[in-house]
C-alpha cells in the first residue's frame, strides 16, 4: 500500500511555470508506475502525464507534450511534474496516482486503472 501527498500547487501568470511534487510513503515506491491527471471544475478527470515503474519511460497527452515534464527520484520516493509556458487552460486540481508494476497500455491513460490517490493540488493559470 501506499499513501501520496501532492504539493507545489499555486497561482501563476500565463507563461509561468510551476513544480509539483508527489511524495510517497512505503519502501516499494520503485515498483509503482505513476501518474498525474488533473481536473478542471465541471470537466472529468483527465490524464496528463505517466512514468513507468520497470524504466521510467515518459508519456503525455497531447495538451501538454513540450511543456510538462515528469520525473521520479526513487530514493526520495517522490514523482515530480515541471510544468513551463503554462496556459489558461492548464487551471485544474492535479492529481497524482500509483499503480502496481502496471505496463503502459491504453487503461494506463484511465483513472480507474489506478488504487492509490493523493489529495490534489490546485494550480490556477492567470491570463
Amino acid at each position: 500500500q501506499v499513501q501520496l501527498v501532492e504539493s507545489g500547487g499555486g497561482l501563476v501568470q500565463a507563461g509561468g511555470f510551476l513544480r509539483l511534487s508527489c511524495a510517497a510513503s512505503g519502501r516499494t515506491f520503485s515498483s509503482y508506475t505513476m501518474t498525474w491527471f488533473r481536473q478542471a471544475p465541471g470537466k472529468e478527470r483527465e490524464f496528463v502525464t505517466t512514468i513507468t515503474w520497470s524504466d521510467s519511460s515518459t508519456y503525455y497527452s497531447d495538451s501538454v507534450k513540450g511543456r510538462f515534464t515528469i520525473s521520479r527520484d526513487n530514493t526520495k520516493n517522490t514523482v515530480y511534474l515541471q510544468m513551463n509556458s503554462l496556459k489558461p487552460e492548464d487551471t485544474a486540481v492535479y492529481y497524482c496516482a500509483a499503480s502496481w508494476r502496471m505496463a503502459w497500455r491504453t487503461a494506463t491513460r484511465l483513472a480507474r486503472s489506478y488504487d492509490y490517490w493523493g489529495q490534489g493540488t490546485q494550480v490556477t493559470v492567470a491570463s
